[in-house]
C-alpha cells in the first residue's frame, strides 16, 4: 500500500515550524565603506533584502558566487585600475539576467560608467543626495525582470524611471520643508550657471567632422552664438522669477549640442551634464531618455574607450535649426 504525502506531515519532537519564504528582491552592495548595519534599514525601506556588502576588491568573485541577486547596488566614485573591468562584468550580467543595477560614480568615473553602461535596468548617478538614492532603490525594489515584448519592457522602463523621479521629487520636498527655517526667505538659487562656470564646461577638439553630410538648402544660417545667447538668457530667468519653475533639461541640453555642432566640437557627458542646470543625476536620466528616443547619439571616443561624446541626431539638428529660423520670422514681425 502507497503512504499518502498530500497531506502535510507532523513535525517530529520540538521541532520549529519553517519560517515562511521572504519574497522580497535581494540586494547586493558593493562598496568599499558601506556597513551592514547601516544599510540593512535602508533596504528594508526601499522593500529589499539585503545580501550583503562586499568591498571593490572582492566584488567581481562575490558576483560570480552569489545567488538569486536581484538587485546591485555599486558605489564607485573614485577611479581604480580593476573598475572597468567591473562595470562591463556587472552590465553583462544585467543584461543576462534582468538584474537592476545602481552605479554611484563621481566626476571621476561618470564618463567611464556612462561608457560602460549597455543594461536598460540600469540606473546611474552621480554624486547623488540621499533622496535620489532613496528613489533609486524604490525604483530598483519595484522592478521585476520581463520575458515579454520590447514594447512591455520599455514600459516598464518608463514606469520605473517614472517612479523614481516622482519618489525623489516628493522627498526632496519633504527634505527642504523639514530644513528651512519658518522666518527665511524661500530660496530658488539653483547654483551657479553655465556663464559663472567658463572652466567647467569645456568642449572637446574635433577629431573628425561631425556630420558629412551637406546641409538642405531650406535650413536657415544659424550662429553658434545666437544659441549661446538663448541659453544664457534663459539662465538669466532664475534672476527675476523662481529657478525651479523653468527647469528644462532636455531642452538646455538640445541647445548646447546644437552650439557644439554649430562649432564642430564634441560634447562630453559631464559636459553636458553641467550645461543642463540640473543635479547630476537627473541630467543622466534625460540624457538616456534622450538617447532612447533617438534624439542623440553616443559616438565613442577613439582615442579613450572609457569615454564616449554626446552628439546631436541629424534630424533633430536640422529640426532646430528650422525652429530657430520659425521663431526668428515670428519676432521679426
Amino acid at each position: 500500500m502507497m503512504e499518502d504525502f498530500s497531506y502535510a506531515q507532523p513535525l517530529p519532537g520540538n521541532a520549529a515550524p519553517l519560517a515562511p519564504r521572504d519574497e522580497r528582491a535581494g540586494l547586493l552592495v558593493v562598496a568599499d565603506w558601506a556597513d551592514v548595519q547601516d544599510l540593512a534599514p535602508v533596504a528594508q525601506a526601499a522593500g529589499l533584502r539585503l545580501l550583503g556588502v562586499a568591498d571593490l576588491t572582492e566584488a567581481s568573485t562575490r558576483l560570480d558566487a552569489q545567488v538569486q541577486c536581484d538587485a546591485l547596488l555599486l558605489f564607485c566614485p573614485t577611479f581604480t585600475p580593476t573598475l572597468e573591468r567591473l562595470l562591463v562584468q556587472v552590465e553583462t550580467q544585467a543584461i543576462q539576467t534582468g538584474m537592476a543595477v545602481i552605479l554611484v560614480a563621481g566626476w571621476e568615473t561618470v564618463e567611464l560608467a556612462f561608457a560602460c553602461v549597455r543594461s536598460p535596468h540600469t540606473q546611474l548617478l552621480c554624486d547623488p543626495d540621499r533622496t535620489e538614492l532613496a528613489a533609486a532603490l524604490v525604483a530598483a525594489g519595484e522592478h521585476r525582470p520581463i520575458s515579454g515584448s520590447v514594447h512591455e519592457m520599455d514600459r516598464e522602463n518608463v514606469r520605473l524611471q517614472q517612479l523614481s523621479e516622482e519618489v525623489g521629487r516628493l522627498a526632496r520636498t519633504l527634505d527642504a520643508l523639514t530644513q528651512r527655517s519658518r522666518l527665511a526667505p524661500p530660496s530658488f538659487d539653483l547654483g551657479p550657471r553655465i556663464s559663472d562656470r567658463p572652466s567647467d564646461y569645456a568642449g572637446m577638439p574635433t577629431l573628425a567632422p561631425i556630420s558629412t553630410t551637406a546641409r538642405p538648402a531650406d535650413l536657415p544660417a544659424i550662429s553658434p552664438q545666437q544659441v549661446r545667447d538663448l541659453l544664457r538668457a534663459r539662465r538669466i530667468r532664475a534672476d527675476f522669477l523662481p529657478g525651479d519653475l523653468f527647469a528644462d533639461p532636455a531642452w538646455d541640453m538640445l541647445l548646447d549640442l546644437l552650439a557644439a555642432r554649430l562649432e564642430q566640437e564634441r560634447v562630453s557627458v559631464s559636459s553636458l551634464c553641467i550645461a543642463a542646470a540640473v543635479p547630476p543625476t537627473t541630467a543622466l536620466r534625460w540624457i538616456r531618455t534622450l538617447t532612447d528616443k533617438g534624439l542623440v547619439e553616443r559616438q565613442a571616443d577613439p582615442h579613450d574607450g572609457r569615454r564616449v561624446f554626446i552628439t546631436l541626431a541629424q534630424e533633430t539638428a536640422e529640426s532646430l535649426m528650422r525652429w530657430f529660423g520659425a521663431s526668428r520670422r515670428l519676432l521679426a514681425r
